[in-house]
């Protein structure tokens, strides 16, 4: 469509034009989501070399599917569906895969590494990559409820649904993932 400064638009119109065909529309729906879709996946698994695949194949279905979405104002948790399944999907596949299982010794070394030179950026960093590390290595269950309810910012509704349980499960999950995470980052709190 002529005259439409697509880096402008807001999110739902830019989600409508896409469900109608514009192709420079899902290009700019894609461009803003593709950063948080990795980012998401790169808190769900360890394997580095598996995030792009992952993020890749996401975004694929997000456009393959950006028609089957009914409420616009609903895209959030469509897309966290979208990626929530994407991984459940890839973890079925490498069940018995140990880049699904974050390495003990992966995470003392990085503990040990831990050290630059000074400044805000370089801290954020380092804490970033520490609650990055620490967040790997909750068990899978554990994480998503964790992701989706702190990362993504969705309800325990919400949970429930993309990850077909009880409310009273995924409160358990995110209460026992707290837990697990305070304890494990209780040095630097």
């Amino acid at each position: 469509m002529p005259g439409i400064d697509y880096k402008r638009e807001e999110l739902n119109r830019i989600i409508k034009l896409s469900q109608n065909g514009d192709i420079k529309a899902l290009e700019e729906l894609i461009r803003r989501i593709q950063k948080n879709v990795f980012a998401m996946f790169s808190y769900l698994t360890s394997a580095r070399q598996d995030i792009a695949d992952l993020t890749q194949e996401a975004l694929i279905k997000t456009a393959k599917c950006i028609n089957n979405l009914k409420d616009v104002h609903c895209f959030k948790s469509w897309l966290n569906h979208i990626v929530t399944n994407t991984y459940y999907d890839y973890a079925r596949k490498h069940v018995n895969d140990s880049n699904l299982d974050f390495d003990e010794t992966k995470l003392l070394e990085l503990k040990d590494k831990i050290g630059c030179e000074p400044g805000e950026k370089c801290l954020y960093s380092e804490m970033d990559k520490i609650v990055r590390i620490a967040i790997l290595d909750l068990p899978q269950n554990l994480r998503i409820a964790i992701l989706l309810r702190e990362y993504e910012g969705l309800s325990y509704d919400d949970i429930s649904r993309l990850t077909k349980t009880t409310i009273g499960t995924v409160k358990s999950r995110i209460a026992r993932a707290r837990i697990k995470l305070q304890e494990q980052l209780k040095e630097f709190l």
